[in-house]
């Protein structure tokens, strides 16, 4: 047992009582210093660090914790069943991690891709396996977030689509560019297994870890198939091994902007790429340096056994069209394209000069499109259901949307979906009281609150508005800044000011500060944070924020077991949480601009 390790071993302390600040606090210092030993470039080191890591107590505590408390995917059981551990049963999983066991194989399911009809793959790995590849996890990010390039942002702690918007906001916003809009062919399922295993270039014993895993396959409706190919989409590690796989593309990029006439560091500021998993962008101002672009990417992805999409990769222009293709271009559910403007309206560079032009970024038509969709699909289920019931199905859908695309110009489009949701309800109204005039529906299903009129609410739970959500730009993380770098009040603060928060949330985390209430531990990107009851509402609580508080989602588990409560997080909206949020809202929508435009 490591130095680092003085948690009690199994059988001498229960599970809720496991001393988690102090576990947490070893196993992200140890972190740091694998990220720093990794940016110093002392492999030895390194390589020490890392099997400490995965022979740590402390570090199968928390990789067991991740996967059987905190995971979204806890309750789906791979091929051994193993679901819902019971506090006991983790310890047990804990204590029989060992870097040298051999995998199961996953089990197969598939999962439709939103708006089309073929599906997508999923391999679902066993429990154990599941628990040990946290435990890796813990050990190769560090190194890897030490050396992953600055635009690479998908699958990233601290790093979010927005982050990637953004730079490519910044890469053409005082100049159009031509622009290769890429998907790589299902990257996933073929990433060549040899070319991964090298470069990842770790210690052997996990290197054999690592190929069995790759290695195990699948069972799919009783049969099994083996795999050759391609990293297990479904599985912990397997979006950091497509990252690492990935990695050198944008450096690969910077060597041929290098080679091109003329000053060097201009040309690799002209160049722009900016990937997200396996959807990359090029943008440069000249179409024949996007052609070669392209050509070289394609043959550097052949040494990972990959190829472009021929469907999906596009050239097109983003404020002039060309050829049949408009101008802009869509990006991860965003729409990118510069508009022609008067001098009067036109904004400036950094010259002074008139661009003639503004960059405007805004929700795709086809996201546009979906979201409606599912609104009306939902307002159609619940023809027959009440009215609150209705009200909380739809708030998520509404509020995670709008948060989403908050950081974008999206109010004209928000109150033109405001305008057409209010319609089908409206019909919603009218088809279950076909005979009753439209004065008697307005009065039953309509309230007046906070001076506004027409209302969707039964005086509890409102219909929260698109609107409601301010637009509020963005800010790209920086550079190449990673959350084990240590800067705790850096990541904190972007935690809560990230869009796709909810306003309960982002309220709550500058109230506390950014520290969960239970463990006194600042929360981290990617970690499960839940809205907790203080006095839980079975014992007479409220909804009002002074009785509300952000936890960890195993730190909840833990409260809610002493307090005696079931789950009280509510999605809905009660006319006294509005209240309060309206007020908290008014003082974000003094800050920061409301609108990307150039």
């Amino acid at each position: 047992m490591s130095k680092t390790d003085s948690v009690q071993k199994p059988n001498t302390v229960e599970w809720n009582k496991v001393n988690w600040r102090k576990i947490q606090k070893s196993v992200f210092k140890l972190q740091k210093q694998i990220y720093k030993a990794s940016q110093s470039g002392n492999t030895k080191h390194l390589r020490r660090l890392q099997k400490t890591m995965t022979r740590s107590w402390n570090a199968k505590l928390i990789a067991t914790r991740q996967v059987t408390q905190d995971n979204q995917g806890k309750k789906t059981a791979g091929i051994d069943g193993v679901k819902s551990l019971t506090p006991k049963e983790r310890f047990t999983l804990a204590v029989n991690l060992n870097l040298k066991q051999r995998p199961l194989p996953a089990r197969r399911i598939y999962i439709p891709k939103p708006g089309k009809d073929e599906k997508r793959p999923l391999s679902i790995p066993a429990m154990r396996d599941r628990a040990l590849q946290a435990l890796v996890k813990l050990a190769l990010e560090p190194e890897w977030e030490a050396r992953f390039e600055a635009n690479s942002y998908g699958f990233r702690s601290g790093r979010s689509a927005h982050d990637a918007i953004e730079a490519i906001f910044n890469g053409i916003r005082y100049k159009s560019k031509y622009v290769l809009d890429a998907d790589i062919a299902k990257c996933f399922d073929r990433i060549d297994h040899k070319y991964l295993i090298k470069k990842l270039g770790t210690f052997p014993t996990l290197t054999r870890l690592i190929k069995s895993w790759l290695k195990a396959g699948w069972i799919f409706q009783g049969l099994r198939e083996e795999s050759t190919e391609g990293t297990p989409q479904g599985g912990v590690i397997s979006p950091l091994l497509a990252n690492v796989a990935l990695h050198g593309m944008e450096n690969r990029l910077m060597q041929f902007a290098q080679s091109l006439k003329g000053n060097k560091i201009a040309n690799q500021k002209s160049l722009v790429f900016v990937r997200y998993a396996d959807d990359f962008v090029i943008l440069h101002p000249d179409l024949e340096v996007i052609t070669q672009a392209k050509l070289i990417i394609a043959n550097w992805l052949k040494e990972a056994g990959l190829e472009l999409s021929d469907n999906k990769t596009n050239i097109s222009h983003t404020l002039n069209p060309i050829n049949d293709r408009r101008a802009g271009f869509d990006f991860l559910g965003f729409n990118i394209k510069q508009y022609p403007v008067g001098k009067y309206n036109s904004g400036f560079n950094t010259n002074g000069k008139r661009l003639g032009f503004k960059t405007i970024i805004k929700p795709s038509t086809a996201k546009i499109i979906s979201h409606y969709r599912k609104i009306a699909e939902i307002i159609q289920q619940y023809n027959a259901a009440p009215q609150q019931a209705l009200i909380k199905k739809l708030n998520p859908v509404i509020n995670g949307w709008a948060n989403y695309y908050s950081t974008v110009v999206s109010k004209e489009i928000y109150a033109r979906l405001d305008d057409l949701i209010w319609h089908r309800i409206y019909r919603w109204c009218k088809f279950r009281h076909s005979k009753k005039p439209s004065s008697w529906i307005r009065k039953k299903y309509y309230k007046t609150l906070e001076n506004r009129n027409g209302v969707f609410s039964d005086g509890i739970f409102i219909l929260v508005n698109h609107t409601e959500i301010p637009i509020v730009r963005h800010i790209k993380v920086t550079g190449i800044a990673s959350p084990f770098n240590g800067d705790n009040t850096y990541w904190a603060s972007r935690l809560g000011k990230h869009p796709e928060l909810p306003i309960r949330v982002t309220n709550l985390l500058k109230k506390q500060k950014g520290i969960c209430n239970h463990c006194g531990l600042t929360f981290k990107d990617g970690e499960q944070i839940e809205v907790d009851h203080i006095i839980p509402k079975t014992k007479g609580g409220t909804d009002f924020y002074k009785n509300l508080q952000l936890l960890h989602r195993h730190c909840h588990d833990v409260k809610t077991v002493n307090d005696g409560s079931g789950c009280t997080h509510e999605k809905g909206h009660t006319v006294e949480e509005r209240s309060e949020a309206k007020a908290s809202r008014s003082v974000l929508k003094t800050s920061g601009s409301r609108e990307r435009i150039a």
